[in-house]
């Protein structure tokens, strides 16, 4: 590829553009009517959900840049002032097409099902606004604060992500004489208007059911605190209310190498998050003029970060409507994982492991034999140490239990519990304290990175003397998110791998850096190199006239060094299919750059989360998992893991899945040479669903397996591992 400059901005997609067409992607779900009514009001609430992280963080921070003078250019040629001008004209396009669904599709579909949504208390009936002020009475009122903002009381914080109702109000004339001898108050006979809010209550229900005889009517809370606003302001009239939502700058700024103590300076800087700055301003298209312009000048709010919308602030609510009882036959039937059959229920699962090397494709197959493998370990009176990493875990963890009872049971226990993952900083600290408070050692990550391997190692005495048992992932140890997530996690005894698990926590808890691995490559040191060379491995292949063959499936590409080699392994003639759920900076169809690449995104009933990397080297394929996607903050900002798959069993299940999800023509979307994506042409085709197909083989598998595992044989698709998809 002499003489072409790789590193030209026309051959990259901005990220954060990227990533506006993912949520596109998600809302096209809520768009399908051949989906679920009730599913797609889910993917509808998905895209609320993703806009509010992406506010807080990613515009947040190019906002720092622009205020920090920062001009530098993306990968893409972008300046961070180019950046947000393009970001806030398709933000407004996306939220527009967002509310025009919910308005034109859903709504009146949803009135269909029979459950009405009142988009207005002004819609109640006599009989419901009586029923609806007794609601208020008994369960509102006691609950909120009203603030008022004048010359004694400034304006009020307004918390992130926050739902309040912003109202003008006017003093009313009593016919009293106040301190200067006025009528009506400090203002005298002509009263001025002030500004006053109050908060939508996030410990009540936003969903207020209504007495409905046929079917079932429901109201937003802040509907009902509208309409009765004036009972909070006794001494004043109300002139306008209007709810609003604003979101801040969430992104921490941490000094780890000045912080003394790294866990009380995240609890100090959580705590900071509902002060930083508004960096987006939701109101309903009705709000009236003079109480926007209030709420704009006092949070210094830019235009193009103001968004009119037509109907309900937050649409986030509707994961909450979605859960609502009777409307069953509008939504998917809940897939029950399976049992992992390799695992015998009759015997411990460290005889399990020994025989053979287990993989794990959740939520297809149960998570459960991890939450077991830890709570084995725990009460197994030969096991001696528990080692972990902990990312992000559910609110009640079953993992955590089970670790505190290892540690009470003697066990040596040692958990790295990354305070820095993202939004679940105050969740972590809470089992980091537990953890400690039960005798666990509890390390806090390293300085300067976050830690976000996945991995489990347990140190077991047994007679042929000390055997590590090792679990290795793509996702986290989160027993709720494992039935959402698509995963894949692996236990094996192997000897090498137990020896680089056991120098991987040398290395988190201490100084210790080995000079080598066994099997196991780590970011941030070896492990984007070692992708490099894989690349570079496969593009000889092809120069050397060899067939030449790279799969990766990954949540995001924007790697620029990953990017570039995989353009000079296209212009070789390495075939390279590409599944990227989100994030995709690569562009396709680039005469003599990209020709030979193609990128699926499969947006599903699971969102897609595992990491698979296939290489085909002359036939001697190799297959690696890991906790890495291939971007710079995974490669050389975070601990990650970079594992091989080496059973020939276990690698033919992984080429069934990633020739399953190219295959795909349901759920998956193909990236175009313009950055757009499009639906696969089904013209003539059958038409297929991978996750669909997953779940019809995981109920197959279970059927066909006896009672009696012993009898039963192994479950191994069909396929030709080394075959084209």
């Amino acid at each position: 590829m002499a003489g072409l400059n790789l590193k030209n901005p026309d051959y990259y997609i901005n990220r954060e553009l990227s990533w506006l067409r993912f949520d596109e992607r998600i809302l096209g779900e809520a768009k399908d009517r051949t989906i679920p009514l009730f599913e797609r009001l889910k993917f509808l609430s998905i895209v609320s959900s993703n806009l509010d992280e992406f506010y807080m963080v990613r515009v947040a921070s190019l906002k720092d840049m622009v205020d920090a003078g920062y001009t530098k250019k993306d990968i893409a040629g972008m300046t961070p002032k180019q950046q947000l001008a393009a970001i806030s004209e398709k933000t407004h396009e996306l939220v527009a097409s967002q509310y025009s669904t919910y308005n034109r599709s859903l709504i009146p579909a949803l009135s269909e099902t029979g459950l009405t949504i009142l988009r207005s208390h002004e819609e109640l009936t006599a009989e419901e606004a009586e029923y609806v002020d007794e609601y208020f009475e008994e369960n509102v009122y006691p609950v909120l604060t009203p603030m008022a903002v004048d010359s004694s009381r400034p304006f009020p914080l307004i918390r992130n992500k926050s739902l309040n109702i912003g109202a003008l109000v006017k003093r009313k004339k009593t016919g009293k004489k106040d301190g200067n001898g006025k009528n009506g108050g400090k203002s005298g006979s002509v009263a001025e208007t002030e500004f006053a809010t109050v908060q939508v209550p996030g410990v009540l229900n936003r969903i207020v059911p209504l007495p409905c005889k046929d079917g079932k009517k429901i109201i937003f809370l802040e509907e009902v605190i509208e309409r009765n606003i004036s009972k909070l302001f006794l001494n004043y009239d109300v002139i306008c209310a209007s709810p609003f939502r604003i979101m801040r700058n969430a992104d921490l700024s941490i000094d780890e190498d000045e912080a003394e103590d790294l866990l009380k300076e995240i609890e100090k800087q959580v705590k900071r998050r509902q002060w930083g700055k508004a960096i987006r301003l939701e109101v309903q298209d009705s709000v009236p003029k003079k109480l926007l312009k209030i709420l704009v000048d006092e949070l210094q709010i830019e235009e193009e970060d103001i968004f009119r919308i037509d109907g309900t602030v937050d649409l986030t609510v509707f994961m909450k409507v979605y859960g609502l009882e009777g409307f069953e036959d509008y939504k998917l039937k809940r897939f029950e994982p399976i049992p992992v059959y390799d695992i015998n229920p009759d015997e411990d699962i460290f005889t399990s492991i020994r025989k053979k090397d287990i993989l794990m494709h959740h939520p297809y197959e149960s998570f459960e034999p991890v939450v077991n493998f830890i709570k084995e370990a725990a009460r197994d009176k030969d096991v001696l140490a528990i080692k972990q990493t902990l990312y992000r875990v559910s609110g009640n963890s079953p993992i955590i239990a089970a670790l505190e009872e290892a540690a009470e049971n003697g066990k040596q226990v040692s958990v790295l519990v990354e305070l820095k993952a993202r939004f679940d900083e105050e969740n972590n600290i809470v089992w980091a304290k537990r953890l400690e408070k039960a005798g666990c050692h509890v390390i806090y990550g390293l300085v300067g990175l976050k830690t976000h391997s996945k991995i489990t190692l347990v140190v077991r005495r047994e007679e042929d003397g000390i055997r590590r048992y090792v679990h290795l992932a793509t996702g986290n140890y989160n027993d709720a998110t494992a039935k959402l997530y698509t995963d894949l996690g692996m236990f094996t005894c192997n000897e090498a791998i137990g020896e680089d698990a056991t120098a991987v926590f040398n290395m988190l808890s201490g100084y210790s850096e080995p000079q080598g691995w066994n099997k196991l490559s780590l970011a941030p040191i070896w492990m984007k190199d070692k992708f490099l060379s894989l690349i570079g491995r496969e593009t000889e292949h092809a120069v050397n006239g060899e067939e030449g063959r790279i799969i990766a499936k990954m949540n995001s590409l924007c790697d620029q060094d990953i990017i570039m080699a995989l353009y000079e392994a296209s212009n070789a003639g390495v075939k390279i299919d590409l599944i990227v759920r989100g994030i995709c900076c690569l562009k396709v169809g680039i005469p003599g750059i990209s020709d030979n690449i193609t990128v699926h995104s499969i947006v599903g009933n699971f969102l897609e989360h595992s990491r698979i990397y296939y290489f085909r080297n002359s036939g001697n394929e190799e297959y690696y998992l890991s906790s890495a996607d291939w971007m710079p903050r995974n490669l050389e900002r975070r601990v990650e893991i970079l594992f091989p798959v080496e059973n020939r069993e276990l690698t033919a299940r992984l080429w069934h899945i990633l020739d399953a999800e190219l295959q795909d023509n349901l759920k998956a979307y193909i990236l175009q040479p313009d950055g757009t994506y499009a639906k696969p042409d089904k013209r003539g085709k059958v038409t297929f669903g991978s996750q669909d197909a997953f779940c019809r083989e995981a109920e197959e598998k279970k059927n066909s397996f006896r009672k009696d595992i012993k009898n039963t044989r192994v479950f191994v698709p069909e396929i030709n591992p080394g075959g084209e998809s």
